[in-house]
């Protein structure tokens, strides 16, 4: 078997994943902006009724057929006493209509994407939060790809979001693989966005990451796969963690 044929095999093996999301409905390819439901899910605190700070990391199925291989995530920040959430997210189409695809506004903070309901993937509250929200504006204020945007392999919405958890560790995130465009540094060596190992990366489009949250995790061609070990789980690409 040649080289060609060979990399076509492991290219079928991480398509499986997104494969299977498609075929057992667990994404609707026909998704968009127009009917898609933006209302709360619940997740996020009632800031009339919470003064203390909080911080949240979400990630909810992308649109269409990007839904099949990744998430869209966004960070959800409240400052102590606020009457209301600030989320920091990138979104492509303000990039394409000219506008910065990085945004800071004011609207649902667990909001569901547009009909696919948001996980929380990282939270701080209190004391943490409000130490960490100054930071977290810094990290959104200096990020490089304002103006960017690309779906595949980035800077898109995780690229944002894995390079704030790099520049705020107290966050600890943990992205799941199917944060396509996490991978895309903007140089060759990072620190894991969970801020626990390190990770090598060719633009998010060939790279290993080994971290005690993360686990092993190789990256080929936006795809990622690997093994959880500290937290017995698989890595799939398109599927996401699978609890062992």
């Amino acid at each position: 078997m040649t080289w060609f044929w060979r990399l076509v095999l492991v290219l079928s093996v991480l398509l499986l994943g997104p494969g299977w999301m498609v075929a057992s409905g667990g994404i609707d390819p026909e998704s968009n902006w127009l009917r898609g439901s933006t209302a709360p899910a619940g997740p996020a605190p009632d800031p009339r009724t919470t003064t203390e700070a909080i911080v949240q990391v979400y990630g909810a199925r992308a649109l269409a057929w990007k839904g099949a291989f990744g998430i869209h995530t966004w960070f959800a920040i409240k400052p102590t006493g606020a009457a209301a959430y600030t989320v920091h997210e990138v979104m492509g189409w303000r990039a394409r209509s000219g506008r910065p695809a990085l945004v800071s506004h004011r609207r649902a903070p667990d909001g569901y994407w547009f009909g696919y309901r948001p996980t929380v993937l990282a939270e701080l509250r209190g004391p943490a939060a409000a130490a960490a929200i100054p930071r977290i504006d810094a990290a959104v204020a200096a990020y490089g790809y304002k103006h960017v945007y690309r779906a595949w392999p980035g800077p898109n919405s995780n690229t944002f979001t894995a390079y704030v958890a790099r520049e705020v560790p107290d966050l600890r995130l943990d992205l799941p693989p199917t944060a396509v465009g996490k991978d895309y540094l903007g140089g060759v060596w990072a620190t894991a966005p969970s801020d626990t190992g390190w990770q090598a990366s060719f633009y998010g489009l060939l790279g290993l990451l080994l971290a005690r949250d993360e686990g092993v995790e190789l990256n080929l061609l936006g795809l990622s796969v690997g093994v959880d070990v500290a937290d017995p789980a698989l890595r799939l690409p398109g599927v996401g963690r699978v609890d062992l």
